[in-house]
């Protein structure tokens, strides 16, 4: 249809970026509902109404100035920082990890809100920060408090899938701000020589386990490494095709472990196959390739790590959940993004969808405003 037969308010929104969610949470839908036997109200209801209202609030997040965002970093910071703390002494208590607060009306994970936040933060800080010191050591200790904080204090929970989501965030801020190579370098190499102390003296059992069966998934088959097996066994037999729509056994028959959440991937592959990993792929890189082409396209130095941070803090979440039901790296407990249930995982990503948008809008008024 021409452009001019379509209304403005229609035309103008990003559906590059739309569409494709659109398919991949309707997709989502689809396996939550197999997964559930058929029975649509229990998950993909639900999952279908978050997206909806997280839409809304994308949408609203997408129409702040840039002004607004930048005078926020510190504030939203400082405030998730205090959530966190407060998480600390006061925070609900599930599965082994103290990660919730009990708001009444909700139950809310501050941790998956300081994802995006570090991001903010750190990018208005090297938006501040003067170029030719990007070389100094004041580039990097600022920086380093402010990531060393929220990671702490969520490693104490413990979560340290998130813990490395938000640290991975950082790192990517701070190293497309143009920090020094070797100063990576260098910490890669620390990480490999601490690792070995840090799995003995402080990672707790189950996590030492986790990474234990990681390495050796058959060791303990029917104990840590039953997720991983299973996972493995769903993705191997759906094949090219798939077993087809409802027929997964892996699943239906509780074979598959939180099928609807962290391996809802392996749920999806079993009935779908490898054709239906392949849309997802395919769908996952429309949405990257369009954050990146609006990080790339953004008119200031704020802008750019920005919308490359939030890019990469989803490419993390889409990441490692595959890596994790392919056995390719430890269970940490990462959901799919779009595709498993779960509202506090759907939140943080639209967060950063909406953020992405708004630098979109931005890059749109960058001719208007300079000229």
């Amino acid at each position: 249809m021409p452009r001019a037969y379509v209304p403005a308010a229609i035309a103008r929104q990003p559906w590059s970026v739309l569409l494709p969610l659109i398919a991949l949470v309707s997709f989502g839908a689809a396996v939550l509902d197999s997964a559930a036997g058929g029975r649509f109200e229990i998950w993909s209801l639900s999952h279908l109404f978050r997206f909806g209202v997280f839409l809304v609030v994308a949408m609203i997040i997408a129409r702040l100035p840039r002004e607004l965002f930048s005078k926020l970093a510190i504030p939203v910071y400082a405030g998730l920082c205090f959530l966190l703390v407060l998480v600390e002494l006061i925070g609900g208590i599930g599965g082994g990890s103290q990660r919730w607060l009990n708001l009444g009306f909700m139950t809310l994970q501050p941790s998956e809100l300081m994802k995006p936040g570090i991001v903010l933060v750190l990018a208005w800080f090297y938006s501040v920060l003067p170029i030719g010191e990007t070389q100094s050591w004041r580039a990097l200790l600022p920086a380093a408090v402010l990531l060393g904080i929220p990671a702490g204090l969520v490693m104490l929970q413990p979560d340290l899938g998130t813990g490395l989501a938000i640290t991975f965030g950082a790192v990517v801020v701070m190293f497309l701000a143009g920090l020094p190579l070797r100063w990576f370098l260098g910490a890669g190499a620390a990480g490999l020589i601490a690792a070995p102390l840090a799995f003995f003296f402080l990672l707790h059992d189950y996590q030492r386990n986790r990474v234990l069966v990681f390495l050796d998934p058959e060791s303990d088959p029917l104990g840590t490494g039953y997720h991983i097996t299973q996972s493995k066994i769903a993705i191997g037999s759906g094949g090219i095709i798939g077993k087809g729509f409802g027929n997964g056994s892996q699943s239906h028959l509780n074979y598959l472990p939180e099928a609807h959440t962290d391996f809802v991937f392996a749920t999806m592959a079993e009935e779908w196959g490898m054709l239906g990993g392949v849309f997802v792929l395919v769908v996952f890189g429309l949405i990257f390739r369009w954050g990146l082409k609006v990080a790339t396209s953004a008119p200031d130095r704020f802008s750019r790590l920005l919308a490359a941070g939030m890019t990469m803090t989803i490419f993390f979440y889409m990441c490692i959940n595959l890596m994790m039901v392919m056995g390719l790296a430890p269970v940490v407990g990462i959901p799919l993004p779009w595709m498993s249930h779960g509202g506090s995982s759907m939140m943080t990503n639209m967060i950063c969808i909406g953020t992405i948008m708004a630098v979109e809008r931005w890059n749109r008024a960058a001719p208007r405003t300079l000229s």
